[in-house]
């Protein structure tokens, strides 16, 4: 959970003190909506550092308790608990010890079986070993797990990070679809080598979502791109939604963004030179730290709340509603406050309507043995049914259950008939298919049932799926779901669905052709137009990363299957033909030295100029790749964003490309020179002879430094008063915002925050801080800086060759250097390969005592400037 202390950390809110929440935890209640009703299901003293949770159909809650946090690296301090409400009053009536894991990120219930994501640790050396995707069994029903785990994936995450860090950015949250796959959101860590029950590794250089079957099987990657997600939300269509924590110091916010398969969102390197590119966000929301997700489709709930995706957000202390509405193969969202609660970290429903939500509370980084509760939500009208259990519901109870306009009721029963394997249930299945006067849900639903149960033997009945409008989006994906039968499925139902009216008919058939992997496809997928949004960005600190573009969604997914498919052939061909832009896109990254002499032969028979232009860019683009990842490098809390590559190295075709554009800059001669000077930069190529000319423009005036130590040495009314009667008088005093904002710069707050995103970004980002934080715990983190650090903002020292030593926080971090700055203001650039030892402090470079001289009113101007800050 990145991001529960991680969307502690990892976000701007985490950057203060935090404090229990005046809400469920204390007196003053938290705002709530009107027509619902939320009770106190369990606190602290079962519950504590509640990280995540899920509910079982029947409403047994399990949650899974992390009193070691995102950054805590001692093991023994996690567990499952099985909590039971038996007379249904919204609070707990008991509860067991179901299993005893380190730091819980995500759980699934599914009949006798529950799914666990956690920190793995060795017995011997007592430091983590990576993550896993675990499940235990419950077969006798007495709350408590029958034994060991059974393994699925592990390595699911950096071990390297997660020893230095904690489980911090790792992988998080976990969800079945109604497809039967475990959606597993990974945090910007990655993982390397991750391996399933199967086998098979998998490595991922950054976030995104890896998907693999509840036997431990199949795993693969489903999306890419993403920060540090916590979380997904599926619908019954199978959509999937998330909400990543923000960026420290690159001023890049929450995103809601709409997952397709195969796509590819951008971060961090391809965000700011790269983004024409990439599958934008729906929305840039500002600061926050998003956690837990669910798609809450009940018919128990009002229409008002229902048939959205509700995401948690750790730093705001919200769960939010997000109103999606349709956009051509995607969507577009309104985001809207929901629940109020302090620093919510997940939610889950059961099959009765009873809404779950745990609240972390304040626990701290490290987690908290006193800190932290589970709330239920229910309608105001909602009155109490009991869920049957599937378990020993009869087939047709659980056919019914199939066509229920519950989405908890669905997914069980579709579970439970895989389960017993029964040819009634299989075929009940694909009947509620085919029957067109049934609701789409729970025809998906059967569709997806009847696929799974029946693999191979099962591909005609999809084919002719195929022919039903209402369903061929659906049967389409079901029949290049599971690529273990991909080599009987017929091609041709999705070259039809090229043609299709509807453009998420047109996307799961470009899906599709790519997993099906034919290469004669590729001529069919060249023809998918590329829209005139499909332009390089601005030269700016961002591109439009979270700004929706449905017309993008086709072009880019056609280009991710072409890759699949090694279509090189087929696209050298189309270079000077009328899909040449789509060719050229998905050439940038085909490194293969034949796909460099086809460019070079294409530019030499090529008489457009624009086609010329777009041929440069490519082979710029391929002068270098990224280095094989082998876990040693990667994260930061500040990466490398420029793009295209985050550790770039030369290849074998980088010769010849060097070669080629040598000699075409000389034909095009001096005046001309600016196109290939963008080009290495934008590239990062670093070829010489395109060297930037030196700057004329007058150099940037040196920052004036701030003598922090002689303004935290003066003594006024707060220097001399205790930190609880300076938070009651800030309570009282409303202070001006004015002199506020002249007291940021008297105060020495300057040599470390920036207010506007046109400034250089030094630490922890002020800007928005007031739409995250309120006037007390901004004013609590002035007042004990080394209470909370800011994620990345820590002090770091380094000693480097030549017995060179630096302490500072770091601004920048690629794969060649590091950027500190030191508390004066000064910065220093050390080369990674001159590192000898890095080493990550427990204090703040804020030193504490920079309010000291302040009288209450000028203390409280101060804040109330902060508290301003909105953007």
């Amino acid at each position: 959970m990145t991001k529960f202390p991680v969307a502690l950390i990892c976000s701007l809110s985490a950057l203060f003190t935090v404090k229990p929440f005046s809400g469920y935890s204390q007196t003053t209640p938290a705002p709530t909506p009107p027509d619902l009703r939320i009770t106190r299901f369990s606190g602290p003293s079962v519950t504590p550092s509640p990280a995540c949770l899920a509910v079982a159909p029947t409403g047994e809650v399990f949650v899974g308790v992390d009193m070691m946090g995102s950054l805590g690296k001692d093991a023994g301090k996690g567990r499952i608990l099985k909590l039971v409400d038996r007379d249904n009053d919204g609070k707990m009536d008991q509860h067991t010890e179901f299993a005893v894991v380190d730091n819980p990120r995500g759980i699934i219930v599914m009949g006798p079986q529950v799914f666990v994501l956690h920190t793995t640790f060795s017995a011997e050396t007592g430091k983590a070993t990576g993550m896993a995707l675990v499940v235990f069994e419950d077969k006798d029903g007495d709350g408590k797990a029958d034994g060991p785990p059974t393994p699925l994936v592990e390595h699911l995450s950096n071990t390297k990070y997660i020893q230095e860090r904690g489980t911090d950015h790792a992988t998080n949250g976990i969800r079945m679809g109604i497809d039967g796959w475990i959606y597993i959101a990974v945090g910007d860590f990655g993982f390397h080598n991750a391996t399933d029950r199967s086998g098979k590794k998998l490595t991922m250089l950054g976030g995104g979502i890896v998907r693999v079957r509840p036997d431990g099987t199949e795993m693969e990657v489903f999306s890419h791109g993403t920060r540090n997600v916590y979380d997904v939300a599926i619908d019954p269509y199978m959509n999937i939604f998330t909400r990543e924590n923000t960026n420290d110091g690159g001023g890049w916010n929450v995103r809601f963004s709409h997952h397709l398969q195969s796509g590819e969102y951008g971060y961090p390197v391809l965000f700011q030179h790269f983004t024409d590119e990439i599958i934008p966000a729906l929305a840039d929301l500002g600061g926050g730290s998003g956690t837990g997700a669910l798609f809450m489709a009940e018919p128990t709930w009002p229409a008002k709340y229902n048939n959205v995706p509700m995401m948690a957000d750790w730093g705001r202390s919200m769960l939010y509603i997000h109103r999606v509405t349709p956009d051509g193969p995607t969507f577009t969202q309104k985001e809207e406050d929901f629940i109020a609660l302090p620093q919510i970290t997940d939610l889950d429903v059961d099959g009765s309507g009873r809404l779950y939500l745990s609240a972390w509370d304040g626990a701290g980084y490290s987690g908290s043995d006193t800190i932290g509760f589970v709330v239920r939500a229910v309608p105001n009208n909602w009155t109490y049914k009991a869920f049957p259990d599937p378990g020993k519901a009869s087939v047709g109870e659980l056919t019914d259950m199939l066509k229920s306009a519950s989405a908890v009721a669905r997914l069980s029963a579709s579970q439970e008939l895989l389960r017993r394997a029964d040819p009634q249930g299989t075929a009940a299945a694909l009947q509620i298919a085919s029957d067109t006067q049934q609701p789409l849900y729970s025809r998906v639903a059967g569709l997806y049932t009847y696929a799974q149960a029946t693999g191979k033997e099962g591909i005609a009945a999809l084919v002719a799926l195929t022919k039903d409008a209402g369903l061929r989006e659906h049967a389409l994906r079901a029949l290049a779901d599971r690529k273990g039968v991909l080599a009987d499925v017929p091609e041709q139902p999705f070259l039809d669905g090229l043609q299709d009216a509807s453009p998420r008919v047109r996307a799961a058939a470009i899906v599709g052709l790519g997993r099906l992997g034919r290469p004669d496809a590729a001529t069919a997928l060249l023809q998918t137009k590329v829209p005139a949004s499909f332009v390089a960005p601005l030269k700016s600190p961002e591109g439009p990363h979270a700004t929706p573009n449905a017309a993008i969604v086709l072009p880019h997914l056609a280009v991710r299957s072409l890759l699949e498919l090694q279509a090189t052939d087929a696209l050298i061909a189309a270079i000077n033909g009328p899909n040449a832009t789509l060719a050229l896109w998905a050439l940038r990254y085909v490194h293969e030295e034949k796909a460099v002499n086809g460019l070079i032969t294409a530019y030499r028979l090529s008489k457009n100029a624009k086609v010329k232009k777009q041929i440069l860019t490519t082979l710029a683009r391929l002068y270098k790749k990224e280095d094989t990842y082998d876990a040693s490098w990667w994260w930061g809390t500040r990466p490398d964003s420029h793009g295209p590559y985050y550790k770039a190295v030369l290849w074998a075709g980088s010769p010849v490309i060097e070669k080629f554009l040598k000699r075409e800059a000389q034909k095009a001669g001096p005046a001309n020179m600016g196109l290939y000077r963008d080009l290495d930069a934008r590239h990062r190529m670093e070829i010489a002879a395109f060297a930037p000319l030196k700057p004329t423009e007058p150099v940037a005036a040196k920052e004036v430094k701030v003598d922090l130590e002689k303004i935290k040495n003066k003594k006024g009314q707060v220097g001399k008063s205790s930190i609880e009667d300076v938070l009651i008088a800030v309570k009282q005093i409303k202070g001006d915002p004015a002199k506020g904002k002249v007291l940021f710069t008297n105060q020495g707050c300057v040599a470390c925050h920036s207010l506007s995103r046109s400034e250089k970004m030094k630490g922890p980002f002020m800007g928005q801080i007031g739409s995250i934080m309120n006037r007390e715990r901004i004013a609590e983190s002035i007042l004990k800086p080394n209470a909370s650090i800011s994620q990345g903002f820590a002090t770091v020292t380094i000693t480097a060759k030549g017995n060179k030593s630096y302490v500072g926080f770091v601004t920048e971090e690629t794969a060649a250097k590091v950027v500190l700055r030191d508390i004066a203001g000064d910065v220093y650039t050390v080369k990674t390969a001159d590192i000898i030892s890095r080493k990550e402090m427990k204090t703040s470079m804020m030193p504490a005592g920079l309010a000291n001289a302040l009288s209450y009113e000028e203390f409280a101007a101060l804040v109330s400037f902060l508290a301003q800050q909105k953007k």
